[in-house]
């Protein structure tokens, strides 16, 4: 007589099995999902579970929440500096290699032939986009009136006018 002893593997992405998701490994998978720019769809797709699921893990689970905040903080980051790079204009060094055999040796080497200064100019897209952003107060392309001050505009406009028809 023979004993079998049989184990269950549970899909760490089962669905209702959020306790994986809390563990730090977990943690640290979902928060690179976030880092390399996934949205909460795909990440729900990568953990096996619907994005209503994932939502409500995110509510009852402050670590669920925290680990994909803190994953999407450093790319959101990365995205600001280089928007900001971008509006400002920037410069880098292009360099020119070329492999060639070292006679004295035989083998390849890489050399350098040439190195070139280029520059980036700014870019007033990506300028206004971060202005009407940063500064709405400022640079938005609508303007609130104030109270009636409008209506008042409009009247003084039309006074004006029917004076010089007068004249």
């Amino acid at each position: 007589m023979s004993l079998f002893v049989c184990r269950k593997e549970v899909s760490l992405t089962a669905k209702g099995k959020y306790e994986y998701w809390l563990t730090p490994e977990g943690l640290l998978l979902l928060e690179g999902w976030a880092r390399d720019g996934l949205i909460d769809e795909q990440i729900a797709e990568n953990m096996g579970i619907v994005p209503s699921t994932l939502y409500r893990w995110k509510n009852e689970h402050e670590e669920i929440s925290e680990a994909l905040k803190k994953g999407k903080e450093v790319v959101d980051r990365q995205v600001e500096n280089a928007l900001l790079k971008r509006a400002l204009g920037y410069s880098y060094e292009e360099v020119t290699k070329e492999i060639c055999e070292n006679p004295e040796t035989g083998n390849l080497e890489t050399k350098i032939t040439k190195k070139v200064k280029k520059e980036v100019v700014p870019d007033t897209t990506a300028q206004i986009f971060w202005l009407k952003n940063r500064r709405p107060d400022k640079w938005r392309d609508k303007h609130e009136v104030n109270g009636n001050s409008g209506e008042k505009a409009v009247e003084k406009y039309i006074r004006a006018i029917e004076e010089d028809m007068r004249k």
